[in-house]
């Protein structure tokens, strides 16, 4: 009995460079919502994702007074203003997320995020954010504030900065507000949508508007 031949297979056919084209943009954009997702990226992805934020970062070092440590990823949307005197700086492994705005002066450490829609300025006297801090999503961190006094409008009264301080290993809930000022301890955490108007002992978590402190992260 004749052994049956195989079935001829089709040759497969070449992928679609307009299909490769778009789903390489939609992994952009989810990058730069998720852009924790840039540091575990598979090898297969790493080589177009690191020339891709190589391109990004250096149009942006090109137009604004910045400075990029190592291995940081900066979504292309992300609007960030530093000018001479007001430096944005910073540190390795950094991300900053769709839509967040920071304009200096401003200074974060390593392992810093900023995740979507966090709006952060630096005023006269500067933002400083230690290493590790999560900014999450929405939250407002402002070092400068407007005078409140009853002789003119607001819109005629004085700017004054005192700067902000944030520790290392500190959370940043979504939605949540930092005013002038503020100095924030080692490994605080901010719950979502409180407004922190005096400074916060480290290991504490605050809550509420005004923020008060309603536990501490060793006893969790």
């Amino acid at each position: 009995m004749p052994v049956p031949k195989p079935p001829r297979l089709s040759p497969t056919p070449p992928p679609d460079p307009a299909r490769l084209a778009a789903l390489r943009e939609q992994h952009q954009r989810r990058l730069a919502w998720m852009p924790w997702l840039y540091f575990a990226l598979k090898p297969r992805h790493q080589g177009w994702a690191q020339a891709w934020q190589a391109e990004v970062q250096a149009l942006l070092r090109a137009q604004e007074t910045v400075e990029l440590g190592e291995g940081c990823f900066i979504a292309p949307d992300a609007a960030i203003f530093g000018e001479p005197g007001r430096a944005v700086v910073l540190g390795d492994r950094c991300a900053v997320a769709a839509q967040a705005f920071l304009h200096g002066p401003l200074t974060l450490g390593n392992d810093v995020s900023v995740n979507a829609g966090a709006r952060l300025d630096g005023g006269r006297k500067g933002l400083h954010i230690g290493d590790g801090t999560r900014i999450a999503s929405g939250a407002a961190l402002y070092a400068f504030d407007h005078g409140l006094k009853p002789d003119r409008d607001l819109k005629d009264q004085p700017v004054r900065s005192r700067g902000i301080r944030i520790g290392r290993d500190v959370w940043i809930g979504a939605n949540a507000g930092v005013t002038d000022g503020v100095n924030i301890g080692d490994h605080a955490v901010v719950a979502m949508g409180a407004v922190v108007t005096r400074d916060v002992p480290e290991w504490a978590i605050v809550a509420g508007v005004p923020a008060v402190v309603v536990g501490d992260r060793r006893e969790r």
